[in-house]
């Protein structure tokens, strides 16, 4: 039946209307992350010094705030900087960009643990491990830190015991535990916020492999020696020669005497004649010039057949310069003493050295060319001088053999064409090379290549100890065929004669 229009019409609920008495649905309370536990900076510091002998740093979920983790790193590098300046004896300078320039592994080493770390974080986790695993490896690196420091300031001072300093198998052993404490203590930083072992064994192996990098080859100190040697009546290496018409006239007169002091040689027996060439106005090579004429003097039988040239203050008023001019005209008079044919002569190089292999020369306010081998070469030939032995100590000397080499020549360098030598800072006594190859071994033998060999090792061991950060010198030697028997001949003369 259809409804009437008098009848009043009722509406038909909607499917979707809501109806009156329908609950609405309850609103999701915000969910809240779980909060990091806090620790104190003195727990902090506590936890990586526990972590530094190897022990379990308990941190629970713990990360440090930012100010904590700015305070440990600070802490940690006023620490480092305080125990670097024991590794240099004497006065010292703070160096900047020298304590800078290891830490550019740092970004290496952050990016390991965080793509070591980050995947294995958790939704509900509230922070990346990364800022405790690094506030922690901040301290813990400083009695590890403390301990290398000992040995090298120890080293420095040449204190270090014998069996610690000789290249010994017990040196090798301490040498390999501190890569071992390195390791343990990588492992327990990273079980410290992590105990996937996937995790810790990654990141054990790549702190390994960045720190083996960095210390092999971003070896650089932030401690640099001040290098003032004092000489006799106040003169330092800063101090330049003082040029005057009287130092000129008094330098040519000393040249002719000493040019003239060389005595003619000794009939029946090999003569050695030697000259000695120190261009770079330096106190090592000062030292070092007469080191060598006195081993000539003493092992040879050399008195009255040796030439120092040297450019120093300190000598100005007893040595002649050592100039290009000076050398060619020094060798011209000593082989006019000696038989060219039968006669040795000791040619001696101390300076610093370029990869151009030019010899550096320094003695302001005097201008002095430069020498290469090329041009001592052709001195030695317009002297007609046969038998000829020739030590370079310098870096990069190794490129002096080839131009240098001869049947009748014995070429000796301090390091080859690619490498520096060591042991010619102002505050050296001798140079490396020539401490040991003159000043020691050939103290003992009078065999110039057995002394060569017994040298190179020495010479080694001491680069390592001290720190040397560019490789091994490498020392070079080259003897000609028809020097040989000239040598013996005057070994066994000077056993002889002893």
């Amino acid at each position: 039946m259809q409804p009437t229009s008098d009848e009043p019409q009722q509406p038909v609920p909607s499917e979707t209307a809501p109806t009156a008495h329908e609950p609405k649905p309850p609103t999701p309370a915000p969910q809240t992350l779980p909060q990091p536990v806090g620790l104190g900076l003195a727990q902090w510091i506590g936890a990586g010094l526990k972590v530094a002998v190897c022990l379990p740093a308990n941190i629970r979920s713990a990360t440090p705030s930012t100010l904590q983790l700015f305070w440990l790193i600070a802490l940690s590098a006023t620490v480092q900087i305080g125990m670097a300046r024991l590794e240099v004896p004497g006065e010292a300078s703070f160096q900047l960009l020298g304590w800078l320039y290891p830490l550019s592994t740092t970004g290496f080493m952050l990016y390991l643990v965080w793509a070591s770390l980050n995947n294995l974080r958790k939704p509900q986790d509230p922070l990346s491990p990364v800022p405790a695993w690094f506030g922690l490896w901040s301290v813990a690196g400083l009695p590890m830190g403390a301990v290398g420091v000992m040995f090298t300031g120890l080293a420095a001072r040449d204190q270090l015991p014998d069996w610690l300093a000789g290249g010994t198998g017990l040196t090798w052993l301490v040498y390999s535990l501190m890569w071992v404490w390195l390791m343990l203590v990588a492992w327990r930083v990273t079980a410290a916020v992590t105990a996937s072992r996937s995790a810790q064994t990654i990141v054990i192996i790549g702190v390994l492999l960045i720190e083996g990098f960095a210390s092999t080859q971003l070896d650089s100190r932030p401690w640099l020696a001040d290098y003032v040697d004092q000489e006799p009546g106040g003169a330092s290496e800063s101090q330049s020669l003082a040029l005057s018409q009287d130092v000129f006239e008094d330098q040519q007169a000393l040249l002719t005497q000493t040019l003239a002091a060389v005595t003619t040689r000794q009939s029946g027996r090999i003569n050695v004649f030697g000259l000695v060439y120190a261009p770079y106005a330096q106190s090592v090579f000062v030292r070092e010039s007469a080191m060598v004429s006195d081993v000539l003097h003493d092992r040879f039988g050399a008195q009255g057949h040796v030439v120092q040239l040297v450019n120093h203050p300190s000598v100005t008023d007893s040595i002649p310069w050592a100039t290009n001019q000076n050398l060619r005209a020094s060798l011209q008079a000593i082989t006019r003493q000696m038989d060219r044919d039968s006669d040795v002569l000791v040619v001696y190089l101390s300076s610093h050295g370029g990869s151009d292999f030019k010899l550096a020369t320094q003695h302001p306010p005097l201008e002095v060319a430069e020498l290469t081998p090329q041009m001592l070469r052709n001195m030695l030939d317009e002297a007609g001088v046969r038998n000829r032995v020739i030590a370079v100590s310098a870096c990069f000397s190794g490129g002096w053999v080839e131009p240098l080499s001869g049947d009748n020549t014995l070429v000796m360098t301090a390091s080859d064409s690619t490498h520096t030598s060591y042991g010619c800072g102002s505050q050296s006594e001798l140079t490396f090379f020539g401490r040991a190859l003159f000043d020691e071994q050939l103290r003992q033998t009078y065999s110039f290549p057995n002394a060569f060999a017994a040298a190179v090792p020495i010479i080694r061991q001491r680069e390592i100890e001290g720190h040397k950060d560019d490789g091994f010198s490498n020392p070079q030697i080259s003897l000609g065929s028809g020097m040989l028997s000239v040598l013996a001949q005057l070994e066994r003369e000077r056993k002889l004669a002893q």
